[in-house]
């Protein structure tokens, strides 16, 4: 018996509910403890379990993440809860009934599919992901929407479905899955590094689009970092993030060829390109706005300034600059106190002046890294302050600011 099907018995789903909230520090006198009682091999496979459920949550639903199965990749890799959720809605806006998820992975969209009531087939070449899948399934009460099937992507039939979702991997590894051998216990990062050029994703993204192109619509999910000539031009391309972070990019095929998005989570807040031309670089004003990552990836920064009737401090720099304060969701203001040269003598004794103790670094267009800034600052004092390491009209700069508003 495995590990994953030894905590689907009695005995096991029992130890994982007493496992449950164990403290990592705790973990020796636990395991310890239950030894003493259950094979240990189980006990180790539910404290492992465990701690996969509490790295979960900061993707999933915490009721979720409690019920569920993962694999140190599946918790890596699999799509944030808020992210599935939103591009199920997309599927349902397009009036999709069903989808043929392909390298379904331990079963995130597939669950966020069939929540929206939609139908889903999900496909990993995986034995162990796709036995996680259906445990998913079963344990959120969805094995009625969501049929899981072990087998290469390539070799599926999706002609009887409304749309196409692949997620293919891009760390490494085989066709539709996590790498074979993954163990369902904790621990551990994917054994592959980032793959950038999508050709060699598993699948590689031209056998995504020619899946693509077998159903009404269909999602292709792709690294953020994607070039943009990459793209196809029968694909409209959305970038997504969630609370500022940038989680994905994805090409939607059957919607609005050529379009370009960023869509800002929670929300939903869409941002369209418009086709303009780079925004001038103009002096530093008053305010400073830093645009949301989805935004920049999306090379949408000139429709941001538009909004905001703003310039570029230096032409490479996607910074945005202007005189008046005004309310976007689409970046962060700054209010600027202070222009320096690169100077971390000026910088720490203006900072010594001004009481600083809480600094944030952020850097852009800059080599110098916002730790080691700050190790030779030395912050001091009860006031806070934000310090952008950047360049300005070609010349290192130092921007002395704060959150405006």
């Amino acid at each position: 018996m495995n590990e994953l099907d030894a905590l689907l018995t009695p005995e096991g789903r029992a130890l994982l509910d007493e496992v449950r909230d164990t403290d990592p520090a705790q973990e020796l006198a636990v395991a310890t403890r239950l030894r003493r009682e259950h094979p240990a091999e189980l006990v180790s496979a539910a404290l492992g379990q465990a701690r996969l459920r509490q790295r979960a949550a900061a993707k999933f639903a915490a009721e979720d993440a409690a019920r569920m199965f993962f694999t140190p990749n599946g918790v890596e890799q699999s799509t944030r809860a808020s992210v599935a959720a939103y591009r199920a809605r997309r599927f349902e806006e397009l009036g999709v009934t069903s989808v043929a998820d392909l390298c379904c992975g331990i079963g995130g969209d597939a669950i966020a599919l069939a929540r929206a009531g939609i139908r889903v087939l999900a496909v990993d070449h995986d034995p162990l992901t796709a036995r996680v899948t259906l445990a998913n399934a079963e344990a959120l009460g969805l094995a009625d929407l969501i049929e899981v099937r072990e087998a290469d992507v390539t070799e599926i039939d999706t002609s009887g479905y409304d749309a196409v979702f692949v997620d293919p991997a891009r760390r490494g590894g085989r066709p539709g899955g996590a790498a074979r051998g993954a163990s369902v216990r904790g621990g551990g990062r994917s054994a592959g590094g980032r793959i950038f050029d999508p050709e060699s994703y598993s699948p590689p993204l031209s056998w995504a689009v020619g899946a693509a192109a077998t159903a009404r619509h269909a999602a292709l999910k792709i690294a953020p970092g994607v070039p943009h000539e990459a793209i196809p031009a029968e694909a409209e391309a959305e970038w997504i993030s969630d609370g500022g972070d940038v989680k994905e990019a994805v090409l939607w095929f059957g919607t609005e060829p050529g379009a370009v998005r960023a869509t800002l989570l929670p929300g939903p807040r869409t941002l369209l390109g418009t086709g303009l031309p780079n925004p001038p670089v103009r002096p530093l004003g008053r305010y400073l706005y830093e645009p949301d990552g989805a935004v920049i990836r999306a090379h949408l920064v000139a429709e941001a300034a538009r909004q905001l009737d703003g310039g570029l401090i230096d032409e490479t720099i996607a910074y945005v600059t202007s005189d008046t304060l005004r309310p976007t969701p689409y970046a962060t203001a700054y209010e600027i106190t202070d222009q320096l040269p690169f100077n971390v003598k000026k910088l720490r004794a203006l900072l010594r002046e001004r009481a600083v103790g809480s600094l944030t670094v952020k850097k852009r267009g800059s080599a110098v890294e916002p730790e080691e800034l700050r190790k030779k600052v030395k912050p001091q004092g009860p006031n806070a302050a934000t310090v952008f390491l950047t360049r300005v009209a070609g010349a290192p700069t130092m921007l002395v600011g704060h959150p405006a508003g």
